[in-house]
């Protein structure tokens, strides 16, 4: 089988088991009877990427084969998230979790060998080319976006699949056992992270361990990157990627439960409305834009420089929320929602692609790996997490579980955090001057 067709198989499944369950789980937590956790499964990731991955790097470049590891952290993840499914699917259709403890614990532990493959599936992809004298920046991005294709064809399958009395089916019409609405969604998950793991045992190539000198414990843990902020420039960086990275999961966690809403609307153009019952495949209209906005930057950071590109970035995040607030599902409002699935695409991508590329060029060679995991732990780590909690406490003060759905005043809720990104986006822009080269 061709190389090139293996890796983009294997990202295609990499991201294929997060696309299952990462835009939608907040409609089953809350018919489940834990809609008001839902910033905190979302914080979770946030929380154990802050040193899960860091820890599986090590191992990786030690002890076992990126391939091998990659598998063997699927292997956990699939088999605790199918025991959510299998504690859901016990409590039977539309009830709440009995042992809701126990549920997150699984979900967790999931959560904390998954993130990790995000960079182990890199690292794979990386070595394996370098090993048959492939150009990485010519051979990878063609693979990786295979990625993002996986997770838009869980997420369409997902919103889409239905599993009753009926057995198996699709269907884009109103439909409560949908797996978008249900425990399935992590059955999907589970077993593609099984599916992933034999893959990684049996169709990839190996990557042998290098011996490397010695390292302290402060530089494997990437500390040392932190005396960049002893830099006034790196310093605002990375202050700023922390307070944008508080919007990146925000739409994630509550885009779903807040389109899903609308099926309790009095309006019945708005409550039978296609977007309203197809929340997961409106919001999948983000990930394709995110690939096709990857293949824009370079054009812009070109043309315009990086901080125009960041500032895009911020204000993108802007009107990202602000159209949730003033749009509906029904038309012509439901154009609104399908803006802002567009501009998502340049809220994500033209900070977390182009910021990456700013710490590349900025940084010495060695710390540039350090660094890297330092912007990473900033955005998605720290920012990411803290962001979640308080859209949480925002969107449960604001909104509340009413017949399966969150209802309230949610266009409060997006202008607040449209509000947020705006203060960001003008405070960057007034005092972050990067220096021209």
């Amino acid at each position: 089988m061709n190389l090139k067709f293996r890796l983009s198989l294997m990202n295609f499944l990499e991201f294929a088991v997060w696309g299952a369950y990462l835009t939608c789980m907040g409609n089953y937590l809350g018919v489940a009877g834990l809609g008001d956790q839902i910033s905190w499964f979302y914080a979770i990731q946030g929380i154990v990427s802050i040193f899960m991955p860091t820890i599986m790097g090590i191992v990786a470049d030690k002890y076992i084969q990126p391939q091998r590891l990659l598998g063997l952290c699927h292997f956990a993840a699939g088999a605790a998230m199918l025991c959510c499914w299998y504690m859901g699917a016990s409590a039977g259709f539309g009830n709440e979790l009995p042992d809701k403890g126990a549920f997150i614990a699984m979900y967790t532990l999931s959560v904390a060998f998954f993130m990790p493959t995000i960079a182990l599936a890199n690292t794979t992809a990386f070595t394996i080319l370098k090993n048959n004298g492939l150009d990485t920046v010519k051979d990878f991005p063609p693979i990786r976006v295979l990625g993002t294709v996986g997770f838009i064809a869980t997420m369409w399958f997902v919103n889409c699949a239905v599993w009753d009395d009926g057995g198996f089916s699709f269907t884009l019409s109103e439909n409560a056992h949908k797996f978008q609405y249900t425990y399935m969604q992590f059955f999907v998950s589970g077993a593609l992270s099984l599916l992933l793991f034999t893959y990684c045992f049996t169709m990839l190539p190996e990557c042998r361990l290098e011996k490397k000198t010695a390292t302290s414990l402060a530089e494997s843990f990437g500390l040392n990157a932190f005396k960049l902020f002893k830099s006034k420039q790196m310093a605002l960086f990375f202050i700023f990627s922390a307070l944008l990275g508080m919007s990146l999961q925000v739409t994630n966690g509550y885009a779903g439960p807040f389109i899903t809403s609308f099926k309790g609307s009095a309006d019945a153009a708005v409550a039978t409305s296609f977007a309203a019952n197809n929340a997961t495949l409106l919001t999948s209209i983000s990930q394709v834009s995110e690939a096709l906005c990857i293949l824009m930057i370079p054009f812009f950071l070109k043309r315009y420089g990086i901080k125009v590109v960041m500032l895009m970035s911020m204000f993108a995040w802007v009107f990202r929320f602000g159209f949730f607030g003033i749009g509906n599902p029904a038309m012509p409002g439901v154009l609104l929602f399908i803006l802002s699935c567009i501009v998502y695409g340049v809220a994500f991508d033209f900070f977390n692609v182009s910021g990456g590329i700013f710490v590349d060029q900025v940084c010495e060679p060695s710390v540039k790996a350090s660094a890297q995991g330092l912007f990473m732990l900033m955005t998605n780590g720290l920012g990411a997490t803290i962001g979640t909690l308080v859209a949480g406490e925002i969107v449960n003060h604001y909104c509340s579980w009413q017949g399966g759905f969150l209802v309230g005043d949610w266009q409060t809720c997006w202008f607040i955090f449209a509000g947020f990104a705006l203060v960001v986006g003008v405070a960057f822009a007034l005092v972050f001057h990067p220096e021209k080269k």
